[in-house]
């Protein structure tokens, strides 16, 4: 286990002429972890990134990604003395595990929630109509859940302007945007979300940074849009531990 302290401020914004998407992501990691993930390498990277808020204003000090490529988790300074001694690759090998909580609480000695969505992104976007238009959060034809979103509304209506379905993009840096998504029930099953979602992806990617998108592991319905959106799952898992918290948490 590699174990350093990171700030990581020095990393330039992508632009628009930055072609590969994963070297993107790879930046993304910097900023948001300290470090890439590298394959047989679990790495904990102490670092006061995960002191400063994220994309709703709120701190999350103990975030990481694990996949085919490796295990990266950052800590807050704060939090570090919890993770001295402890074996990464076994902390999270068995995550999926009836008794993974508890036995992750017990290694931390500290009351957690824990949360490990599926993580994807996406270096192309499927060939789907663009339906939807871009809005303001304050729009009233959009739902409340909708206004949240510090990165963008994307939504289609119908045509006496009634909403269909949305997508709201969390910015987490210049670099990274997450695609949420969401459909008026009575307009599921017409492939409103997967346009929706190749959309968006399609502009985030025209725009210079790398859409992400994360759902839980018994969501199939969303890992469907994602799959039909060009936004293929790799093996790929987000970590989130908060100390102190109750159930499962996402960033």
């Amino acid at each position: 286990m590699t174990t350093s302290t990171s700030t990581q401020r020095d990393v330039p914004p992508a632009t628009s002429n930055d072609i590969n998407v994963r070297n993107r992501l790879d930046d993304y990691f910097r900023r948001w972890l300290g470090a890439v993930p590298q394959p047989d390498c679990a790495q904990l990277i102490v670092t006061g990134i995960r002191d400063e808020p994220g994309w709703d204003g709120k701190v999350r000090p103990i975030q990481g990604v694990t996949g085919p490529e490796g295990t990266v988790l950052a800590v807050s300074p704060a939090f570090a003395h919890r993770f001295a001694g402890v074996d990464l690759d076994a902390l999270f090998r068995d995550a999926g595990l009836p008794d993974a909580h508890d036995r992750l609480q017990a290694t931390l000695g500290v009351a957690v929630s824990f949360g490990m969505p599926t993580f994807r992104w996406a270096e192309t976007a499927a060939d789907h109509p663009e339906i939807g238009e871009w809005v303001d959060n304050d729009d009233q034809r959009i739902p409340d859940w909708l206004r949240i979103f510090n990165g963008g509304v994307l939504a289609t209506f119908d045509d006496a302007e009634n909403y269909q379905a949305g997508v709201g993009l969390k910015r987490h840096n210049d670099i990274a945007r997450e695609i949420s998504v969401g459909t008026d029930p009575e307009h599921r099953g017409q492939g409103y979300a997967t346009q929706l979602v190749a959309q968006a992806a399609r502009t985030i990617i025209g725009e210079g940074g790398v859409p992400i998108y994360q759902h839980g592991g018994e969501n199939d319905a969303s890992g469907r849009v994602a799959d039909l959106a060009g936004i293929p799952d790799r093996g790929w898992h987000m970590l989130e531990i908060h100390p102190g918290a109750v159930g499962d948490v996402r960033g």
